[in-house]
């Protein structure tokens, strides 16, 4: 029989710019070669956020989108860090990434409360930072992708920077580091999108996920020569 894996995608119909639905599809595929299926499972405003679930993938969007989720986000802040907390992955893009701190001051003023999974906070500025990226995680080797965001993220002591700026800006043009990491929670600014691009991270949610779930896994060998042409190609991309 095959095992199961249970995905939930966080505000698809708000949150889902810069090919960010790429990400689920990615898992989805990239687990069926590992010999799991996995089932997916939308929640957008007014929704209920499953309890039994193994991996979290949110998207990015603009502040608006970021607006029509907040107050639904909040609903669900004790939920998520529950599950973030007891080691369920995650993957969190741009705007998300941005409510899974704790806050997100927008151009005009307004703060936003964040949920506090990520030890991280965020303020709009007039610079946008855009452009092909690539960082090194070590854990994931070099991450590529694509970054397109005004918002400048700064890191508390209780999360780990994703990687460190090799091409690019990253969380803030400033000191190196681009995305976080707490628990098996990643947030990150690289659209593109990412997992595509970086199978790596894929396989590390759908590990950590099934290892969680079933007390196992099981790697399946991958041809990625494809992959790794995409991610050549990329790199050699003008900023």
């Amino acid at each position: 029989m095959t095992r199961e894996l249970v995905v939930a995608q966080l505000y698809p119909r708000d949150m889902n710019i810069y090919g960010d639905n790429g990400n689920v599809l990615a898992v989805l595929r990239r687990a069926e070669k590992h010999g799991l299926s996995v089932r997916k499972i939308t929640v957008n405003p007014g929704d209920k956020m499953p309890t039994d679930v193994d991996i979290v993938i949110g998207g990015g969007g603009q502040d608006s989108g970021q607006t029509r989720v907040h107050e639904d986000l909040l609903a669900k802040q004790a939920q998520l860090r529950d599950l973030a907390e007891s080691g369920t992955p995650m993957l969190m893009i741009c705007g998300l990434y941005q409510l899974f701190g704790h806050w997100f001051r927008t151009h005009t003023g307004e703060e936003m409360a964040g949920i506090s999974v990520l030890d991280v906070t965020t303020s709009a500025e007039e610079k946008r930072l855009i452009g092909n990226i690539v960082t090194d995680s070590g854990l994931f080797g070099e991450i590529i992708g694509y970054e397109n965001h005004s918002g400048q993220t700064f890191l508390g002591e209780k999360s780990t920077p994703l990687g460190r700026v090799l091409v690019g800006e990253g969380n803030n043009a400033k000191d190196d580091t681009e995305g976080a990491r707490s628990h098996n929670v990643i947030g990150t600014y690289l659209h593109g999108s990412l997992l595509p691009k970086n199978p790596a991270i894929t396989d590390f949610l759908i590990s950590t996920a099934a290892t969680r779930r079933f007390g196992e896994f099981e790697s399946a060998v991958i041809d990625d020569a494809l992959v790794e042409r995409a991610r050549e190609s990329a790199k050699r991309r003008p900023r």
